[in-house]
């Protein structure tokens, strides 16, 4: 890779993304609407002495999730179009790699993510009382590194999707069991041991584990680091593999 052409890719989809109001909206707006959905559904809920609400569990698990399925949404077709209007095909005749495009999109949404998180969070804490032993600095910093993860996993799949019909079909694939077996429902523990094992080979498991850990430590802990890291790694390994299987033009 080139560090001055990815800024230059970095730049260029920045740029697209902030004249894109439809997914800018997507981005800023939907977040904070589905946070006051959950917050309205728990806040007359008891909670069990010393324990946290039910929405503080809840919420602090999506400020995660949600760059998560929206990152993965809008990349997956981002770059779909981007092949198959031929802007790949152009941009691969010049001196940009694939490996400079893909992480161009992994910093350019990661960055995004890193946004839409705040804003998310400065919602949660200071509009919803949501409350955490740990800073909000840090849940910002696991969303947005959840959301890179999302951009990867996006541009991994889009390069077995001929349609963005298709690129959204790859949501309840991809998407739907890693929400389902990440701990929000049932503590990871408490699973059938099959189901553990296929929990623990789920990257988004370790960004709800993280997220867990700032909920009840107000220091990062060892195993908020090493969830952390995990998540990044996959990152950087779907970002690999995306580079090895992206086409230039639908077959």
């Amino acid at each position: 890779m080139s560090a001055r052409i990815l800024a230059v890719t970095t730049g260029r989809i920045l740029r697209q993304l902030r004249h894109d109001r439809r997914t800018v909206a997507l981005l800023v707006v939907v977040p904070t609407v589905l946070l006051t959905l959950v917050y309205f559904m728990y806040v007359d809920q008891p909670a069990p002495p010393g324990q946290p609400s039910l929405f503080d569990r809840v919420a602090l698990v999506m400020l995660g999730f949600f760059p998560f399925i929206i990152m993965f949404l809008v990349t997956s077709i981002a770059m779909l179009r981007e092949r198959t209007t031929g802007t790949l095909e152009r941009l691969l005749t010049t001196p940009l790699g694939k490996l400079d495009l893909l992480f161009g999109y992994g910093i350019a949404f990661g960055l995004a993510g890193a946004v839409q998180a705040t804003i998310a969070s400065a919602a949660a804490y200071w509009l919803f009382g949501l409350n955490t032993a740990g800073s909000v600095w840090l849940v910002v910093m696991i969303a947005a590194v959840n959301a890179v993860l999302a951009v990867a996993l996006g541009l991994l799949c889009s390069a077995f999707a001929r349609t963005e019909f298709q690129a959204v079909q790859f949501m309840p694939v991809v998407v739907l069991p890693q929400l389902l077996l990440c701990g929000l429902f049932v503590p990871r523990g408490e699973m059938a041991g099959w189901l553990q094992v296929v929990s623990d080979a789920f990257p988004l498991s370790y960004a709800v584990e993280a997220l867990q850990e700032v909920g009840v430590h107000a220091e990062p802990t060892g195993t908020m680091w090493r969830d952390v890291a995990i998540v990044a790694g996959s990152a950087v390994v779907a970002l690999v593999l995306a580079a090895a299987t992206l086409r230039r033009r639908n077959g």
